[in-house]
This record gives C-alpha cells, sequence and structure tokens, in this order.
C-alpha cells in the first residue's frame, strides 16, 4: 500500500457478484459480454501489476456533495447499479490490434462525512491509473466527483509533463456548479455545485488555464449570480435549447474549436441533463432537458480527438448524479451503463497498449 492511499476506510473493491450476467458459450469469444471481460482488482495498487494498459473504471460511492447543496440523497448507491446495467451488455470493444483490458478498481467512500478526504482519495486512484497508460472512467456518486476526478488527472500531469497542461474540461450538465465556498469550508461548505469554481481556483494556483465548456445549461436553474461567475471565469456555455437538433451543427463547430485548443480532455456528465422522462432517477430531474441524441452527436468529436501525434486526448470521464431512489424500472441505470459502454469504447478504440 503506497502512502498516498492511507485512509483504508475509504476504499473498498467491488464484489464479484455484481459483475454477472447471460453466458452465450455457443457464440465463443464473439458472444462475450461486459461481466465476462471484467478484471477485478481487490486492492488499488494491483494497477501496477497488471501486464498491459487499458480502461480503468472507479465508482465514487458518494453523496455527501448534494446533501450539502440541498438536494436528494441516494447518488451513494449509484456505482454499483451501473456495472449491474452494464455487466450484461455486448462486448464490442476489441481494437483491431489486441485485446482490450478492462479492470475494475472498485469504490471510493465517503465516511463521516469528510468530503475532502474522499475526494482525495479518489484522485489519487485517478492518478495511479493514469500512471500506468489507462484511461479512466469514474461512476458517480455526486457532481462532487469532479473535484476528485481532477485532481487526480492533474496530480497525473504535474508528475509528467514538463510544460503547463491545457486541460479541456467538458460538462453536459444542467448546472454551472461553480457555487462560491468559503475557504474554511465552514460558513459556505464545498459541495456538489462547487466543484468547477474550486477547479478554476486549483488552475489559477497552478498558473493553468481554466478551459471549461458546459453544455445544457438550464437558465430556470441557475441563478444570475452563477450565470455573472460563468461569465467572469470565461466559461464556454450552451443552454438546454441551444442543443436542440437544429442547432447541433453550430454547437459540433464550436466544440471541435474548443478541442483544437487544448492538450487534454477531461469529459463529465451530469444524467440530469437529460430530461426527467428520459432520466427519472437523478437527484435533480430536469423539466426540459436535452435530448439523448444530441448528446450522442456531441459526444463524437470528444471521442475522435487525437493530438498530432495521434493520442486521444480524452483520458478520463465520469458519470454523476444517478440516484436509484428515484428510478423508474431501471431505466435511468441503463442509460448510465449506456454512456459508461459509448465512453469506453471510445477509449479502447485509441488505445495501443
Amino acid at each position: 500500500m503506497t502512502d498516498k492511499h492511507n485512509n483504508h476506510s475509504a476504499y473498498s473493491p467491488t464484489d464479484s457478484t455484481i459483475w454477472q450476467g447471460r453466458i452465450d458459450s455457443e457464440d465463443g469469444e464473439a458472444g462475450m459480454r461486459f461481466h465476462q471481460k471484467v478484471n477485478l482488482l481487490h486492492h488499488p495498487d494491483r494497477i501496477a501489476e497488471q501486464q498491459k494498459s487499458g480502461v480503468v473504471l472507479l465508482g465514487f460511492a458518494c453523496d455527501e456533495g448534494v446533501k450539502r447543496n440541498k438536494g436528494r440523497v441516494g447518488a451513494i448507491q449509484a456505482p454499483d447499479l451501473i456495472r449491474k446495467a452494464l455487466a450484461n451488455t455486448a462486448w464490442h470493444h476489441d481494437n483491431s490490434n489486441n485485446a482490450s483490458h478492462l479492470m475494475d478498481a472498485g469504490n471510493v467512500y465517503c465516511h463521516d462525512s469528510d468530503l475532502a478526504s474522499s475526494q482525495k482519495e479518489l484522485a489519487n486512484h485517478v492518478e495511479t491509473a493514469l500512471n500506468h497508460r489507462n484511461k479512466v472512467v469514474v461512476l458517480g456518486g455526486g457532481h462532487e466527483i469532479a473535484w476528485g476526478t481532477f485532481q487526480g488527472l492533474a496530480q497525473h500531469l504535474q508528475s509528467t509533463e514538463i510544460r503547463k497542461p491545457k486541460i479541456g474540461i467538458i460538462n453536459f450538465d444542467a448546472h454551472f456548479d461553480l457555487r462560491a465556498y468559503s475557504a474554511d469550508d465552514q460558513q459556505y461548505p464545498t459541495s456538489s455545485g462547487t466543484p468547477f469554481n474550486q477547479i478554476a481556483q486549483h488552475c489559477q494556483q497552478l498558473g493553468w488555464d481554466f478551459n471549461y465548456a458546459c453544455l445544457g445549461i438550464s437558465r430556470a436553474s441557475n441563478t444570475q449570480a452563477l450565470f455573472a461567475m460563468a461569465d467572469q471565469l470565461g466559461v464556454q456555455y450552451s443552454e438546454d435549447h441551444q442543443l436542440a437538433s437544429h442547432h447541433l451543427v453550430e454547437r459540433i463547430e464550436e466544440l471541435v474549436e474548443f478541442i483544437s485548443d487544448v492538450d487534454y480532455l477531461y469529459l463529465t456528465i451530469d444524467i440530469d441533463v437529460f430530461s426527467a422522462c428520459t432520466a427519472p432517477g437523478v437527484s435533480a430531474p430536469a423539466a426540459r432537458g436535452v435530448p439523448y441524441e444530441s448528446v450522442e452527436a456531441l459526444l463524437q468529436p470528444i471521442f475522435n480527438a487525437t493530438d498530432e501525434l495521434g493520442q486521444a486526448k480524452l483520458l478520463v470521464a465520469d458519470l454523476a448524479e444517478y440516484n436509484p431512489n428515484f428510478d423508474v424500472d431501471n431505466q435511468t441505470a441503463r442509460l448510465a451503463a449506456r454512456l459508461t459502454w459509448d465512453i469506453s469504447r471510445a477509449m479502447f478504440q485509441h488505445n495501443e497498449s
């Protein structure tokens, strides 16, 4: 155990019984499903022992941030339920060069309301995975997940980059999550509503640019103060109605331009960006929301983005705010699983290890 992972109680490996599903043995390798391909790691440092790199799944079982943000709790249960919905999906992830390597590195939990410690624990696991040339998908949890995921990416780049990295943060979300917070974390505590403000302050401290694009904003759900903060920080944003199908060509052009100006990408999807009829199981359901087809179209330039050496820009992604307490027939779990399927497939297509 490295000294970075010193909060033993905040981590637990995934229960193997979660990864179960149909087996089509008559179809051989062509009939494989996710549950047959996943490699369970019973210790976070086992990532370093893997003979080849791939995609690492992590869970962030936490809704302390949602609670602090006066939201509906329940997202703490989400990571394992997304895994269950993903387990029986068909495996189409092997690229033309080699077999893809999928690892499940377990869950980080928030104990005793110590949100900062759990976020730091998540950051260390993300960093470990990235340091061993893996891509990472984190399953949340409230959107406080973003501060943990970004810290992990920043730690990785600080240890590997000579120059200042330009990270592009792309957030599909009905909310900016740029709320103000107090330095003592007491009067106005950090929460699921503050992560991108925390990231902005962190970038300022490091002397890095803050490149944040937020797609799907609901003006009815964000105050004038939040729009002012977004403008002050130079956030590129599109409102929910601007992501309708007849606006997509323009939105995709804007996104491609944003991506071309950064070195790396961090993708984060708050499930509440979708309408409540598509995603009823969220902490803050959207009356309008964004169609799945629009999000799917906007994901393609993110998935396809490469640098001048042909390396994928997308290094990490996470999903936030799935709340099983309010789901209907596992509808939202299946949506989150499909997004995870899409993201992981895109990551494997660029995997050269």
